[in-house]
């Protein structure tokens, strides 16, 4: 039996039609193609988590005078919960601090705790939020009219913003 090799590398334009299927199926309100090209040329760091030769995870961060922003990181529904995306969250940090990247930030949706705990586990922590940041699918509710007609009216949830102090990264081991 063939053990699975991980790979972590640049993402390019010939990686798409392994990513584009994975974004559509994360995400109620997925990026398209073309902001996901967008942001392979304006210079974003765009990373990809192989297991030996398929895409199962990837990663967008940016980085500009001194502080880093995780835009997007995105695990294959069928692959998660195997530690891909700590894998690129430790790389992603690593690449932005070779940019010179002395803090990080990103925005998680309030309801994701895997994502939130995630983040906590890696020195992260929470330094305000953002009302309604957000989009929200309509649901089709089961309940009461006055039920429904609530949660109807709720189409955006907050976002909670963390940060990461950079300099206190001191060797590999603490990233």
């Amino acid at each position: 039996m063939t053990e699975a090799v991980l790979s972590i590398s640049t993402m390019s334009a010939e990686d798409l039609p392994q990513v584009l299927p994975i974004e559509q199926a994360c995400y109620d309100f997925p990026w398209s193609e073309e902001l996901i090209r967008n942001c392979l040329e304006v210079g974003y760091h765009a990373l990809v988590l192989r297991e030996s030769d398929e895409i199962r995870a990837y990663a967008f961060a940016s980085s500009a005078a001194g502080e880093s922003h995780i835009l997007n990181i995105c695990v294959d529904p069928a692959h998660r919960g195997q530690g891909y995306a700590k894998l690129l969250l430790q790389q992603c940090i690593a690449t932005v601090m070779v940019h010179g990247a002395k803090v990080m930030f990103l925005e998680v949706r309030e309801s994701n705790h895997k994502a939130i705990a995630l983040y906590e586990s890696t020195g992260f922590v929470e330094i305000g939020r953002r009302d309604n940041y957000y989009r929200l699918k309509p649901r089709n509710t089961p309940g009461s009219r006055k039920t429904k007609k609530r949660l109807a009216t709720k189409s955006r949830e907050d976002a909670l913003v963390m940060s990461r102090d950079l300099t206190l990264i001191t060797s590999a081991g603490d990233i």
